[in-house]
């Protein structure tokens, strides 16, 4: 098994921390949004472990992360291959929140297949989530010309959409030191191992994740009809 997460490394009297990238050949990248903050890009561009992001863009029907725009910008002038995602709320109108995220996500600026971030049912019967959710993705597909990554939790997709989106990739987030394994033994595209990450250009935490086995990034490139 590959040395993951935060592992420990006795040395003299000091235990120092090996993460992932430091050990490994996967392809890594981080995801961010405006709770990271300002974001030294130049620092991020630099780290060659580092070879794609995925920025918030929008949640819901109206709400738009503050620092998309800067944060798009910048990550391109500094060589990261950027993918853009919007958190999914299952209760606001659907047509609204496609709106909402074609504003802010624009084909040109994609490197990388959108991302839908999918963390809540909001209450309502797994049925109706469902039915809510797979026609966003539908219309996310039908606007962008090609499905979108999906983005969800372990222990989410287990009770909820197991089963169910045979069809999309998806980065599956799952913070312990074994590799994801979901309930339907489906394949796994990314896999989220850490949102406690930490990185050369930004203060605090940042989540981090890395390419399954031998998949890369030419699979979730942004297909520019």
């Amino acid at each position: 098994m590959m040395l993951l997460l935060l592992c420990p490394v006795a040395r003299g009297q000091e235990e120092l921390y090996v993460q992932c990238e430091d050990t490994c050949s996967h392809i890594h990248g981080i995801d961010l949004s405006h709770y990271q903050g300002e974001v030294f890009w130049e620092a991020i561009g630099d780290n060659s472990k580092m070879a794609y992001v995925y920025l918030k863009a929008t949640e819901g029907g109206d709400n738009v992360d503050n620092m998309y725009a800067l944060n798009i910008d910048l990550a391109h002038r500094y060589g990261l291959k950027v993918g853009s995602y919007h958190f999914f709320r299952p209760k606001t109108p659907l047509a609204k929140q496609l709106s909402n995220f074609m504003a802010q996500c624009k084909p040109h600026d994609q490197d990388l297949i959108p991302m839908i971030d999918i963390e809540t049912k909001s209450g309502l019967p797994t049925e109706e989530f469902c039915d809510s959710l797979f026609t966003f993705l539908d219309m996310v597909e039908k606007a962008y010309k090609q499905k979108p990554l999906l983005y969800t939790f372990a222990n989410f997709y287990d009770h909820y959409l197991c089963g169910k989106i045979d069809n999309y990739k998806l980065m599956i987030a799952q913070y312990t030191q074994r590799e994801p394994l979901l309930a339907d033994d489906r394949d796994i595209t990314m896999w989220q191992y850490t949102g406690k990450g930490h990185i050369n250009g930004i203060n605090g935490h940042v989540d981090k994740s890395r390419f399954m086995g031998k998949h890369g990034l030419r699979e979730i490139r942004f297909i520019h009809h």
